[in-house]
Order: structure tokens, then sequence, then C-alpha cells
């Protein structure tokens, strides 16, 4: 038995043997970052040539990444990385869509340079922008092992399949969940503990869409779970706090949980 064990632990193994591990594939991400946002390092480039040196070793790397993960058998890996490099300059303006949302919407938010060094929902968008695009390549493993990355260090889970459109805010964020087929207009603005969701799960559900579509211009606040392929959140619409919804609602609406809070004067004991 302890033979057979051992027998499969290192078959599973040597299949596994040139696979970098997630710290190295984050890492990778974290350096793109860096280069696209020098206020998160003390990175310090002399020239624009330099840079360009950078992203052209990065891209080497990503490259390395795949033939290691085995990406793809029968097509060209540096191929692959160089059009996910070309997707670079417009993820880049995307990227600064959502520092202009909420350096816009957020009183708190002092400067760019506080949202983009300090701002954990920056940095859950920075790596999911770069997992979507990945997975529109059709890269697997990479892309969920970078959103997980993420939502380990920020609390903030955004499936690499989801779409979000431009100037995304994500306000604090701890325990945000995104669904894989969730889809997301411009302009949206999440709060913490909201859960957009599938009404059920099964695998047989797998090519399915079950997670809402959230259009433009719509605020959902904190806590609320929203769920359902089917569930469309109409453009302009506020959901409030703690709302469990599983049907559309119009353009414009405002939905909100109704609870009944009673304040009385408390009463207290004289003391002697």
């Amino acid at each position: 038995m302890i033979k057979d064990l051992t027998k499969q632990i290192y078959d599973r193994q040597q299949v596994l043997e040139d696979v970098p591990p997630n710290s190295t594939i984050a890492k990778w991400a974290l350096d793109l970052m860096h280069l696209l946002f020098p206020e998160m390092s003390e990175l310090n480039y002399s020239s624009p040539a330099e840079i360009e040196q950078a992203l052209a070793k990065l891209e080497t790397e990503l490259t390395a990444m795949l033939n290691a993960t085995k990406a793809c058998w029968d097509c060209n890996n540096e191929l692959l990385s160089r059009q996910f490099f070309k997707c670079i300059p417009e993820l880049y303006r995307v990227l600064n869509t959502d520092v202009k949302a909420i350096m816009e919407g957020d009183p708190a938010a002092k400067s760019e340079f506080e949202i983009i060094r300090a701002y954990p929902g920056f940095y859950a968008l920075c790596f999911y922008r770069m997992a979507h695009q990945l997975l529109l390549l059709d890269v697997p493993l990479l892309p969920r092992i970078l959103t997980e990355h993420a939502h380990s260090k920020t609390g903030i889970d955004i499936h690499p399949g989801a779409k979000i459109g431009e100037y995304f805010y994500v306000d604090h964020g701890t325990g945000i969940v995104i669904g894989e087929t969730a889809e997301i207009g411009n302009y949206v603005k999440l709060y913490q503990g909201v859960t957009l969701g599938a009404l059920s799960v099964d695998k047989s559900m797998s090519l399915m869409k079950r997670h809402p579509t959230v259009e433009d211009n719509v605020i959902i606040y904190s806590n609320a779970t929203v769920l359902g392929g089917e569930t469309v959140i109409g453009h302009n619409s506020i959901i409030g706090g703690n709302v469990w919804l599983t049907h559309s609602v119009p353009p414009g609406s405002f939905v909100y949980h109704n609870t009944n809070i009673i304040i009385e004067e408390r009463k207290t004991k004289n003391k002697v």
C-alpha cells in the first residue's frame, strides 16, 4: 500500500517538476504592476529604453511560465506572450480609469499615489485585469493563481472570467465575491461584503451563465447578495445594504432591505 502511494506521489511530482511555485507567478505579476505603476515600488528607470527592456524581460519570463505549466501543447507560447504584452497599453489605460473612479468617488482618497500604493481594491483589480487578459488568450492555470493571490492578500475574490467594465470602484472591498460569469458595466461601485453569485451550484452548469449582470452606473452597498445568471441590475440603480436579490430590477431602481430598528431610552437603576 505504501509503495503504491509513494509511486503515485512521485508520478504526480514528475508532471509538476518544472512548474514554478505560485509565489514566483505572483511575483511576475507584481513586477509588471510595479513597472506600470512606479508608485507601488522603489524602482527607478533611467530612460524609456530601460523600461522597454524590462517589459521584454517580463515577456520572456511569461513565455517560460507558459512552457512550464504546459499552457498549450500545440501552439507557440512565445506568440501567446507577445499577444499579451500587445494588450498592455489598453490594460494600463483601463486601470487608470479605475484609479480615477476611486479618486472621484472616495472622499477619503487624498491622491492617486495613495490609491495606487495603499488601496486593496486597486491591488485586486490589477491582478484581476491581468488574469482576465490571460484568460481571453485561453491561458489556463495562471489566471486563477493570480486572482487567488490577490484574494489571499485583500479578501477580494474576483474570478478571472468575470467581465468588468471601466471606472470600476471597489470601496473597502473585504469580502467581495464576483463569480466567473458575472458581467459588470462601466462606472459601477461595490462596497464590502457584496456577492455576485450563482443561484444554485451544480457541475453541469459550468458552461451556463450563472452570475448576475450589473449595468452601468450602479451602486451596490455593503453585504448585498445578488444571485442568478438571469438577474440583471438595470443601469443607474442603487442596491441597499443587506439586500438579498434573485430577480432583475429595471433601470433607475432603488432596492433596500426594510428593517425595523427600535430606539428606546435606556433604563438604569439609581445607584446608592
